[in-house]
């Protein structure tokens, strides 16, 4: 456990005693213990024997904390989940409700889930409550509103984790003969609806019974011998999932039929019109014969129609068929193209991990290189460094380059730009650091106008190599903020400023649309960051490669795949 999971549980042990109604007094013990946690550049588990010289921390909570390492939890919590109902706690997670009020809420009115929240809310009762009043309920009710009307989508991570746990299943069954993920999540979108596979198999019926026997299946929507409908829960996760049964010799074409969009489907209709034949996920039909062409494999199936294979992320109608016909695709970024991480945040601001840990296990995949970008000093919320700590940090740096070989640590910033387009750090300080990211963290709800002369005021500071997740979106959760994405991207030209695709999939910013816009149109280069505020954080990358590949990108326009030697060259402005 590193000190911000400690901090988590001791947060969460705070809020459950708070809902349940116990004295101030121990909670706010808790809540303590917690921000000495997060703030504390030790590790706790280093140090369990002198837990009570810290700050905030006494005889009671370092028990707790103790038993927090060597588990992973705490009795104390445990307790209180077996003690509230279940989905109380569950109210934490709309907008303006604290623990406070959910005890008010609890103990007064019996609220205990949403629904019974929305009956409270909806009849009047709530405003009545000490604290609350009418315009407090009718928030509520708003919050209540926003979450039933999100859409039925998840991020692109979480269908994949219930999409891996299936194949596991199904890769054990010896009824399937071929299987492959297919429709949007086979295309890495960045949110998916549903999931869909292609298995192919010669006991559709047999397998058909063993899939909707799976212990994640939830309901059966429809079971047939060409069609398995389910839906299906792992973890916090419930989406549907249709497996697609066919013969062996469908297997490629049905692949194909299931990939793709459905403009990119219509384009390869057109295309086999034009032949005199007709596509379906059966194969291909010589419209004189009669006769259906199988295939080994799509590409196959692609050199069949005159086709260059197109490969999945591309399969969205959106320049691919033309490219495909005089063999001009891209040859798209690869997992194995990536030589570094060049956005990675420490202990010393809000990361979780240590330079040295985060550099060792940066090496453990096999990386030339990373930078450490912690926060500066003006984003208090994220423990932003004063010059004083980025100096020492520096120290730490090069004391971490002696010890570590085959790997090479740059000494980096993500910079905030002020609501005032200033940088956060003096020049002379960001003249003396390896990598300048600018980033927005701040007054996010400025005009189009604003925001946009914010941002290429910072973009054009001589220091500032590279720009972070240059939109500010959240997906299913912030809408990007208003800006003229021509005007960042001219500046980018003008100035050589990096932009960055940031690979957390909550963020995937830039999307896949803007990065062909702006490597089609302005010729810009980018770099694929992880963003990783943990040892466990750099494992995002791989969708930050997926969305760079929707977005066209090969390895010459991705800077983190570029020699060390080279990238220092890139980066002299």
């Amino acid at each position: 456990m590193n000190n911000k999971q400690i901090a988590g549980v001791l947060n969460q042990l705070a809020d459950l005693m708070e809902i349940s109604g116990e004295n101030g007094f121990k909670v706010n013990a808790y809540r303590r213990a917690a921000r000495t946690a997060e703030n504390h550049r030790t590790p706790l588990r280093e140090m369990l024997n002198r837990l009570v010289e810290l700050p905030g921390i006494g005889k009671g909570t370092a028990g707790v904390i103790e038993e927090i390492v060597t588990t992973g939890t705490t009795s104390l919590l445990e307790e209180l989940r077996q003690t509230l109902p279940p989905a109380l706690p569950d109210l934490l997670h709309l907008p303006g409700m604290g623990p406070r009020s959910i005890y008010l809420l609890y103990k007064e009115l019996n609220v205990v889930d949403l629904p019974t929240l929305q009956a409270a809310a909806e009849q009047g009762k709530i405003r009545s409550l000490s604290g609350f009043g009418p315009k407090k309920e009718q928030k509520i009710l708003e919050a209540i509103q926003h979450v039933k009307n999100r859409p039925d989508r998840h991020l692109l991570h979480e269908a994949l984790i219930v999409a891996e746990r299936l194949s596991a299943h199904l890769q054990g069954m010896e009824e399937v003969q071929r299987m492959e993920l297919a429709g949007s999540l086979r295309r890495q979108k960045e949110t998916i609806k549903d999931i869909d596979f292609v298995i192919a198999t010669v006991a559709p019926r047999q397998l058909g019974e063993r899939i909707v026997s799976l212990p994640e299946v939830r309901e059966i929507v429809g079971q047939g011998e060409t069609k398995v409908s389910v839906r299906v829960a792992v973890g916090e996760v419930e989406m549907g999932v249709d497996f697609r049964l066919v013969t062996p010799e469908q297997f490629a074409s049905a692949l194909h039929h299931f990939t793709g969009s459905t403009e990119h489907n219509i384009r390869i209709r057109q295309r086999a019109k034009e032949l005199g034949w007709k596509v379906s996920e059966y194969g291909i039909l010589d419209g004189e014969t009669g006769e259906v062409t199988t295939f080994a494999d799509e590409a196959q199936f692609f050199r069949q129609l005159g086709l260059s294979y197109v490969p999945p992320e591309l399969r969205e109608d959106r320049g691919e068929m033309e490219r495909a016909r005089v063999g001009e695709l891209p040859r798209l970024i690869s997992d194995a193209d990536i030589r570094a991480d060049l956005h990675m945040h420490t202990e010393f601001s809000d990361g979780a991990d240590s330079i040295y840990d985060m550099a060792i296990a940066a090496k453990a995949k096999g990386y030339e290189y990373i930078a450490i970008t912690d926060h500066s000093q003006s984003l208090k919320v994220a423990n932003g460094l004063t010059v004083d700590e980025l100096i020492a940090q520096w120290q730490e740096i090069e004391q971490v380059n002696r010890e570590i070989t085959d790997i090479t640590i740059l000494k980096g910033a993500e910079v905030d730009i002020l609501p005032d387009g200033k940088l956060d750090y003096p020049d002379e300080i960001l003249a003396q650091l390896d990598l300048v990211i600018a980033a927005v963290h701040t007054s996010m709800k400025q005009d189009e106008q604003t925001m946009t002369r914010r941002i290429i005021a910072a973009m054009e500071n001589p220091h500032v190599h590279m720009l972070a997740h240059p939109t500010g979106r959240l997906l299913l959760r912030r809408e990007a903020y208003a800006l003229d994405i021509d005007a960042i991207f001219k500046t980018a030209q003008a100035t050589g400023t990096i932009i960055e695709l940031n690979a957390n999939p909550h963020r995937l910013d830039l999307s896949d649309v803007l990065l062909q816009k702006a490597k089609e149109e302005y010729g810009l280069t980018f770099a694929i960051n992880t963003d990783a505020h943990s040892v466990h954080g750099q494992d995002v990358m791989r969708y930050g490669v997926a969305t760079a590949r929707r977005g066209w990108l090969e390895a010459k326009d991705v800077v983190n795949t570029y020699p060390l030697a080279e990238l220092k060259k890139r980066l002299i402005k």
